[in-house]
């Protein structure tokens, strides 16, 4: 124990318990939560905050601060202890004793946007590791743009050993290990326990090992004594790679009984065990309550932050890019964009032309990407199947990051959290393209997004049968009805050039992330109308409709649009009049109101056409209403011939809407 090595009087393991009991205390009275974690990184934590980590709770977005990201975020109780002793005004000893309890800040894993602080979310394992790379590497972009004198500062991470076995780390760790981040500093829990026990239950890797293949600095030392502990932060500074640290530690640290045992992990300790531990630690002060001096002596410790807060804020508005760095700091649209893309637009319709909307979407970064200098695409190597690259964007590499092209290489799970990353960072809008189907592979970092409101755009393209003889492994088809399902995130699904060039616009423009589902095949453009209004903004609207009574509606998405135009046209003929809606954009939609949407669907029967699974459809059509889509897995062949072999056709339409119309 570290009572064995240094006093307990020792105002370091005094701060250091500090965190313990509180973390112990507030599991115990909420009867739930994960003590372990942070009694075991107790002293890792007050080394880090105490001595080097530049955080000032009275301006928490300082720009240049460095970055904490608690990847095992079940620990969260370390990240509230700590906040609470540093002094951050949102984070009392009420909340602390409200531990896990609805409308208190203190969730059970930390949660982005409800306390200051809160870099990130965090719970799903490795998710942290990942999203921390974004930072670093949004980090050495901007040091590269604005300067030393403005940007320069460190991530830190705290992960353990479920999040270097899920498999998010590998692509995490090589990612940034080929780029050289060297500002990136992981301090692994090396406490060799998990949930069913010891981890060589499941695992023998050698990580050390493991990360140095991947380019990074390694060290091994005791979690618990703290002259190695900043002696090995010290080092990792200086690394020109990014570091990791292995730190033995006891799960559970203090614990009498149960001290280096799974029993901790995930359960309170029990009264019993919490007063043995009182003793043992020579802790007498009552639960939630600190020593004053203890509070003291933590609270000093953001004194430096401050005097280096302070120091940057003089160089910054010295500076001569003082309103350049805000303004990528902000996010904010230059006004010059909307003029270009206005103009973009009203071209495109004059023209008219037949594009996949893979390539719409090219057409309009061209445009965007001139405009908005803080885009920052990139691609899991598929840059000229997503056509995510324009043609002023230069790639990123170890030697030059001046860059704003990332190749994120065959890890769509990594690239998804890489960007949530950079964009919790702040200063860039992140874009990132893979196929539609491999969506599954990042669906968790997809989640995250729309959980913490990202600016995160996924280029998604290749997004049905219309991608033609990849076949049946790489043909979406139950993937739109699983991204629409996830809660605050929009789903756009373009029919042309206009349509993509105004679900881009609104990408751009919502404070949460968007997925632009694109098709490979070339797709005929239909909106030629004089008005500037963006008609995706609404999610769904009349894109045709016969000057006399509506019979019968036929609504669409994406390459599915000119089935319902021709179906129409054929229907017209036949005396049947059919209206055309097209709905991009379902999250939009539902939030127009009832009027609207009224107008929008009519009352006559309805017919959906989507080459995708038919779940959810059915809240447009009723339960009246006829499906053309999907209900088995795709198949490998020309384009033309799996709409037809699918019956996704024109001439099916019809006679669904003749039977419907009986």
């Amino acid at each position: 124990m570290i009572g064995q090595i240094v006093a307990k009087n020792n105002p370091t393991l005094l701060m250091a318990n500090a965190i313990r009991f509180l973390a112990m205390d507030a599991v115990q009275q909420a009867n739930s939560g994960h003590p372990g974690m942070p009694m075991g990184m107790a002293d890792v934590a007050t080394v880090l905050f105490k001595d080097f980590i530049n955080v000032n709770p009275e301006k928490p977005n300082w720009p240049n601060r460095d970055r904490f990201v608690l990847s095992a975020g079940h620990g969260s109780m370390l990240l509230y202890a700590l906040h609470y002793l540093l002094g951050y005004k949102d984070m009392p000893i009420e909340n602390i004793k409200n531990f896990r309890q609805i409308n208190y800040n203190t969730a059970g894993h930390p949660e982005f946007g409800h306390a200051k602080g809160i870099e990130t979310t965090t719970g799903p394992l490795g998710q942290g590791l990942a999203t921390s790379v974004g930072m670093a590497l949004s980090e050495k972009l901007m040091a590269k743009k604005f300067g030393s004198d403005l940007v320069d500062h460190f991530t830190y991470v705290i992960a353990g050993d479920g999040c270097l076995q899920e498999g998010i780390s590998h692509e995490a760790i090589e990612f940034s290990g080929h780029l050289k981040l060297s500002k990136l500093i992981v301090l692994w829990d090396d406490n060799k326990i998990s949930i069913d026990g010891s981890t060589n239950l499941s695992s023998s890797a050698n990580q050390i090992l493991r990360f140095k293949a991947a380019g990074w600095h390694t060290q091994i030392i005791d979690g618990h004594n703290y002259l190695e502990i900043a002696s090995a932060i010290e080092n990792a500074q200086k690394s020109k790679k990014p570091s990791l640290i292995s730190c033995k530690t006891k799960i559970g640290f203090g614990a009498p009984n149960l001290e280096g045992t799974s029993k901790t992990h995930g359960a309170p300790l029990g009264i019993e065990e919490i007063t043995a531990t009182r003793k043992a630690l020579g802790w007498t002060d009552k639960p939630f309550e600190i020593p004053k001096q203890i509070l003291f002596d933590w609270q000093k410790t953001t004194e430096r932050a401050k005097a280096l807060y302070n120091k940057w804020e003089k160089n910054l508005d010295k500076s001569s890019k003082k309103n350049r760095f805000q303004s990528y700091i902000n996010g904010d649209i230059p006004k010059s964009y909307e003029q270009k893309m206005r103009s973009f637009i009203k071209q495109m319709k004059a023209e008219m032309p037949t594009l996949a909307t893979r390539q719409a979407s090219q057409k309009t970064l061209e445009v965007i990407n001139k405009s908005i200098p803080f885009m920052l695409g990139g691609s899991a190597d598929l840059t000229g199947s997503n056509l995510t690259k324009t043609s002023q964007m230069k790639s990123i590499t170890p030697s030059k990051f001046s860059g704003n092209y990332i190749h994120y290489g065959i890890r769509e799970h990594a690239m998804g959290s890489i960007m949530n990353g950079i964009a919790l960072h702040k200063a860039f809008i992140p874009y990132g393209g893979t196929f539609l189907v491999f969506s599954d592979y990042m669906r968790s970092s997809i989640r995250l997004s729309a959980l913490m409101s990202l600016r995160v755009v996924y280029v998604l393209t290749h997004d049905s049968i219309g991608l033609g003889e990849d076949g049946p492994t790489h043909q979406p088809v139950e993937h739109l009805a699983i991204l629409r399902s996830t809660p605050n995130l929009n789903v756009m699904r373009p029919a042309d050039i206009v349509e993509t060039a105004e679900a881009w616009d609104i990408a751009l423009k919502t404070h949460g992330p968007t997925v632009l589902a694109l098709s490979r095949q070339g797709l005929k453009a239909f909106r030629s109308e004089k008005s500037t209004e963006n008609k995706v903004s609404r999610g769904g609207y009349i894109l045709y409709e016969s000057s006399v009574k509506r019979d019968l509606t036929i609504i669409a998405t994406g390459s599915e649009i000119e089935i319902a135009m021709e179906a129409s046209s054929l229907l017209k003929k036949d005396g049947i009049n059919a209206t055309v809606v097209s709905l991009p954009c379902w999250e939009l939609f539902d939030k127009q109101d009832e009027d609207y949407k009224s107008r929008v669907l009519g009352v006559c029967p309805r017919i959906a056409i989507e080459a995708g699974s038919e779940m959810g459809w059915a809240k447009y059509i009723g339960e009246m209403g006829t499906f053309i889509g999907m209900n088995s897995f795709g198949a490998s062949g020309p384009a033309s011939e799996l709409y037809k072999y699918f019956g996704i056709t024109a001439e099916a339409v019809v006679n669904a809407a003749k039977k419907q119309l009986q």
